[in-house]
């Protein structure tokens, strides 16, 4: 058990506001490192891209839906996937009710995965998401946004993700950590197959009809959008966690 001291009111208070000033440090640096991303070059997207969604085929500005802002969720759910991954899918768990507010701010969110739009359908129908959910699945959006990667590259040890070669727990080829293993047969695949998709975080912005990509961001760039996380950083015993604790919302209290 997580042993912790105790203390008076007035001991805690003194605390409290101590933590205070560097929590007020941190939103103050936040905003910064906000207004750092929304200056970023804008990188002219003239490659066509076609996506395959629930109103049917679709090109990139149209992922957009009228809107000037698109925030794309790289969702890990590759072709060969029985289900979408449960960290994506945990973190998808808060997008219904956020869509509609960026959708009246002048943003679209959207998830994009490689697998075929049919299984995606599917999960979502199984999650109760209503999110917009494009498949790219048979284009190179994915793998040009280095968030999707070939056997080729696996072999050779090439993958370059979160903008470094072979730094991230999914690259092992030895000793493969205990978590991807459990997550790869959550996905009925082996661990090579899940770690062909990654999560992350692109956005776009189009302007007289021209798509610009702004920023991407991957690995633990996305834990910001992981809800449940930014409440257990508040809880008493914080993370608390030792392994892959968490499932797909339908399957607690499943064996």
């Amino acid at each position: 058990m997580m042993k912790h001291m105790t203390g008076t009111r007035k001991e805690w208070l003194a605390a409290r506001l101590e933590l205070l000033e560097e929590e007020k440090a941190l939103t103050r640096r936040s905003d910064e490192l906000a207004r750092r991303r929304q200056a970023l070059p804008w990188v002219r997207i003239d490659k066509e891209y076609r996506f395959e969604t629930d109103e049917g085929s679709a090109s990139l500005a149209d992922l957009f839906r009228g809107r000037s802002q698109l925030l794309v969720y790289h969702f890990m759910f590759g072709p060969d996937y029985t289900a979408g991954c449960p960290s994506c899918s945990s973190i998808a768990d808060g997008f219904n009710g956020i869509v509609t507010h960026l959708a009246n701010h002048d943003v679209t969110l959207s998830a994009v995965s490689r697998a075929p739009l049919a299984k995606l359908q599917a999960y979502k129908r199984r999650m109760g998401w209503t999110f917009p959910w494009a498949s790219s699945f048979g284009n190179d959006f994915n793998f040009n946004f280095n968030i999707s990667f070939t056997e080729e590259e696996q072999r050779a040890g090439t993958i370059e993700y979160n903008y470094e070669r072979g730094g991230h727990a999914m690259d092992a080829t030895t000793v493969v950590p205990e978590p991807v293993i459990q997550l790869a047969a959550t996905c009925g695949t082996d661990v090579p197959t899940y770690a062909r998709d990654r999560p992350g975080l692109s956005t776009f912005v189009i302007e007289d009809g021209v798509v610009y990509h702004n920023y991407s961001t991957y690995a633990r760039g996305v834990d910001g959008f992981w809800g449940m996380y930014q409440w257990l950083d508040r809880a008493p015993k914080g993370r608390n966690e030792t392994g892959v604790w968490w499932r797909r919302h339908d399957e607690y209290g499943k064996r």
